[in-house]
Protein backbone atom coordinates (compact mmCIF):
# COMPACT_ATOMS: atom_id res chain seq x y z
CA UNK A 1 0.00 0.00 0.00
CA UNK A 2 1.60 3.59 -1.14
CA UNK A 3 1.40 6.07 1.52
CA UNK A 4 -1.09 8.28 -0.53
CA UNK A 5 -3.55 5.18 0.16
CA UNK A 6 -2.69 4.88 3.62
CA UNK A 7 -3.31 8.57 4.32
CA UNK A 8 -6.53 8.37 2.18
CA UNK A 9 -7.37 5.34 4.38
CA UNK A 10 -6.57 7.10 7.87
CA UNK A 11 -8.50 9.94 6.81
CA UNK A 12 -11.94 7.93 5.55
CA UNK A 13 -11.78 6.55 9.17
CA UNK A 14 -11.32 9.76 11.00
CA UNK A 15 -14.35 11.12 8.68
CA UNK A 16 -16.33 7.95 10.11
CA UNK A 17 -15.21 8.12 13.98
CA UNK A 18 -16.44 11.79 13.54
CA UNK A 19 -19.66 11.19 12.36
CA UNK A 20 -19.92 7.93 14.47
CA UNK A 21 -19.06 9.90 17.89
CA UNK A 22 -21.56 12.68 17.17
CA UNK A 23 -24.61 10.15 16.49
CA UNK A 24 -23.08 8.43 19.96
CA UNK A 25 -23.29 11.84 21.74
CA UNK A 26 -26.36 13.02 20.79
CA UNK A 27 -28.18 9.95 21.99
CA UNK A 28 -26.86 9.95 25.03
CA UNK A 29 -27.26 13.73 25.27
CA UNK A 30 -28.73 15.77 22.38
CA UNK A 31 -28.15 17.28 19.85
CA UNK A 32 -26.66 20.65 21.82
CA UNK A 33 -23.79 18.45 23.52
CA UNK A 34 -22.49 17.91 20.11
CA UNK A 35 -20.30 20.76 19.58
CA UNK A 36 -16.83 21.12 17.97
CA UNK A 37 -14.86 21.06 21.05
CA UNK A 38 -16.07 18.10 22.48
CA UNK A 39 -15.74 15.76 19.46
CA UNK A 40 -12.11 17.11 19.24
CA UNK A 41 -11.94 15.92 22.84
CA UNK A 42 -13.93 12.62 22.33
CA UNK A 43 -11.89 11.43 19.37
CA UNK A 44 -8.79 12.88 20.68
CA UNK A 45 -7.61 15.26 17.63
CA UNK A 46 -8.05 18.90 17.19
CA UNK A 47 -10.49 20.97 16.60
CA UNK A 48 -8.43 22.25 13.04
CA UNK A 49 -8.14 18.25 11.99
CA UNK A 50 -11.96 17.82 12.64
CA UNK A 51 -12.62 21.32 10.62
CA UNK A 52 -10.21 19.51 7.67
CA UNK A 53 -13.45 17.12 7.51
CA UNK A 54 -16.26 19.24 7.96
CA UNK A 55 -16.88 22.68 8.10
CA UNK A 56 -18.90 23.00 11.41
CA UNK A 57 -21.65 21.06 13.55
CA UNK A 58 -24.34 21.73 10.91
CA UNK A 59 -21.86 19.54 8.40
CA UNK A 60 -21.70 16.90 10.58
CA UNK A 61 -25.40 17.12 11.09
CA UNK A 62 -26.03 16.43 7.71
CA UNK A 63 -22.92 13.54 7.73
CA UNK A 64 -25.21 12.18 10.14
CA UNK A 65 -28.84 12.90 8.49
CA UNK A 66 -27.09 11.02 5.54
CA UNK A 67 -26.38 7.93 7.36
CA UNK A 68 -29.71 7.90 8.84
CA UNK A 69 -31.42 7.69 5.05
CA UNK A 70 -29.01 5.25 4.44
CA UNK A 71 -30.74 3.29 7.39
CA UNK A 72 -34.19 3.79 6.68
CA UNK A 73 -33.67 3.15 2.94
CA UNK A 74 -32.22 -0.18 4.09
CA UNK A 75 -35.03 -0.80 6.54
CA UNK A 76 -38.12 -0.23 4.29
CA UNK A 77 -35.99 -1.95 1.32
CA UNK A 78 -36.35 -4.92 3.66
CA UNK A 79 -39.26 -4.82 4.77
CA UNK A 80 -40.89 -4.56 0.84
CA UNK A 81 -38.58 -7.56 0.67
CA UNK A 82 -40.19 -9.53 3.40
CA UNK A 83 -43.68 -9.75 1.69
CA UNK A 84 -44.68 -12.21 -0.33
CA UNK A 85 -45.97 -11.14 -3.86
CA UNK A 86 -48.64 -13.06 -3.48
CA UNK A 87 -49.84 -10.68 -0.54
CA UNK A 88 -50.26 -8.14 -2.79
CA UNK A 89 -49.41 -3.95 -3.39
CA UNK A 90 -51.35 -3.38 0.25
CA UNK A 91 -49.85 -5.79 1.95
CA UNK A 92 -46.26 -4.27 0.93
CA UNK A 93 -47.33 -0.50 1.53
CA UNK A 94 -48.32 -1.77 4.86
CA UNK A 95 -45.43 -3.31 5.77
CA UNK A 96 -42.80 -0.22 4.43
CA UNK A 97 -44.98 2.39 6.30
CA UNK A 98 -44.99 0.46 9.72
CA UNK A 99 -41.12 0.27 9.16
CA UNK A 100 -40.91 3.84 8.35
CA UNK A 101 -42.91 4.35 11.99
CA UNK A 102 -40.68 1.73 13.60
CA UNK A 103 -37.53 3.07 12.69
CA UNK A 104 -38.44 6.92 13.58
CA UNK A 105 -39.32 5.41 17.10
CA UNK A 106 -36.33 3.46 17.67
CA UNK A 107 -34.38 6.39 16.36
CA UNK A 108 -35.48 9.35 17.41
CA UNK A 109 -32.33 11.05 17.76
CA UNK A 110 -31.42 10.12 14.36
CA UNK A 111 -34.87 11.02 12.64
CA UNK A 112 -34.12 14.65 14.57
CA UNK A 113 -31.45 14.88 12.74
CA UNK A 114 -32.58 13.95 9.40
CA UNK A 115 -35.42 16.05 9.63
CA UNK A 116 -35.44 19.00 11.64
CA UNK A 117 -31.79 19.43 12.36
CA UNK A 118 -29.99 18.90 8.83
CA UNK A 119 -31.35 22.34 6.75
CA UNK A 120 -28.85 22.13 4.19
CA UNK A 121 -30.28 18.70 2.90
CA UNK A 122 -33.57 18.80 0.40
CA UNK A 123 -35.61 16.39 -1.28
CA UNK A 124 -36.56 16.71 -5.76
CA UNK A 125 -33.39 18.77 -6.50
CA UNK A 126 -30.94 17.49 -9.06
CA UNK A 127 -28.33 17.70 -6.57
CA UNK A 128 -30.02 15.75 -3.80
CA UNK A 129 -28.07 13.60 -2.55
CA UNK A 130 -28.66 9.71 -3.27
CA UNK A 131 -29.29 8.39 0.35
CA UNK A 132 -32.25 10.90 0.25
CA UNK A 133 -33.22 9.66 -3.00
CA UNK A 134 -33.06 6.17 -2.27
CA UNK A 135 -35.36 6.63 0.63
CA UNK A 136 -37.60 8.46 -1.72
CA UNK A 137 -37.50 5.63 -3.84
CA UNK A 138 -38.37 2.85 -1.37
CA UNK A 139 -41.51 4.68 -0.63
CA UNK A 140 -42.35 5.02 -4.06
CA UNK A 141 -41.87 1.85 -4.83
CA UNK A 142 -44.93 0.63 -2.61
CA UNK A 143 -47.38 4.27 -3.04
CA UNK A 144 -46.48 4.62 -6.55
CA UNK A 145 -48.86 1.38 -7.59
CA UNK A 146 -51.75 2.70 -5.70
CA UNK A 147 -51.33 6.48 -7.24
CA UNK A 148 -54.17 6.15 -9.40
CA UNK A 149 -54.62 9.27 -11.58
CA UNK A 150 -52.12 11.00 -9.49
CA UNK A 151 -48.40 11.84 -10.49
CA UNK A 152 -47.28 8.54 -8.31
CA UNK A 153 -44.26 10.66 -7.22
CA UNK A 154 -46.72 13.79 -5.86
CA UNK A 155 -48.73 10.82 -4.66
CA UNK A 156 -45.96 9.76 -2.51
CA UNK A 157 -44.70 12.98 -1.19
CA UNK A 158 -48.02 13.11 0.21
CA UNK A 159 -48.47 9.95 1.64
CA UNK A 160 -44.96 10.38 3.11
CA UNK A 161 -46.37 14.08 4.27
CA UNK A 162 -49.01 12.39 6.59
CA UNK A 163 -46.99 9.48 8.12
CA UNK A 164 -44.19 11.72 8.60
CA UNK A 165 -46.80 14.41 10.01
CA UNK A 166 -48.38 11.76 12.49
CA UNK A 167 -45.12 10.62 14.25
CA UNK A 168 -43.92 14.20 14.53
CA UNK A 169 -47.27 15.40 15.87
CA UNK A 170 -47.19 12.10 18.15
CA UNK A 171 -43.43 13.00 19.12
CA UNK A 172 -44.25 16.21 19.99
CA UNK A 173 -46.70 15.30 22.46
CA UNK A 174 -49.05 17.09 20.18
CA UNK A 175 -51.58 13.37 19.92
CA UNK A 176 -53.22 11.38 22.68
CA UNK A 177 -50.44 8.48 22.41
CA UNK A 178 -52.86 6.22 23.73
CA UNK A 179 -54.66 6.23 19.42
CA UNK A 180 -50.69 6.29 17.83
CA UNK A 181 -50.89 2.72 16.23
CA UNK A 182 -54.79 3.49 15.33
CA UNK A 183 -53.67 6.45 13.61
CA UNK A 184 -50.94 4.81 11.27
CA UNK A 185 -53.80 1.78 10.64
CA UNK A 186 -55.95 4.44 9.18
CA UNK A 187 -53.66 5.98 7.23
CA UNK A 188 -52.77 2.53 5.57
CA UNK A 189 -56.21 1.78 5.66
CA UNK A 190 -57.71 4.50 2.79
CA UNK A 191 -53.69 4.15 1.28
CA UNK A 192 -54.62 0.94 0.60
CA UNK A 193 -58.23 0.96 -0.51
CA UNK A 194 -56.55 2.51 -3.79
CA UNK A 195 -54.40 -0.65 -3.86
Amino acid sequence: MSVQERRERERAQRHRLIIDTARELAETEGWEAVTTRRLAERIEYSQPVLYSHFKGKDAIIEAVALQGFEELAAALRAARAGVDGAEGEGAALAAVLRAYARFAAANPVLYDAMFARATGLSFGRPDTPEPLRAGFAALLDVLGPVAGEWDPGMFTEVAWSAVHGLITLYRDGRLPPEHQEARLNLLIAQLQARA
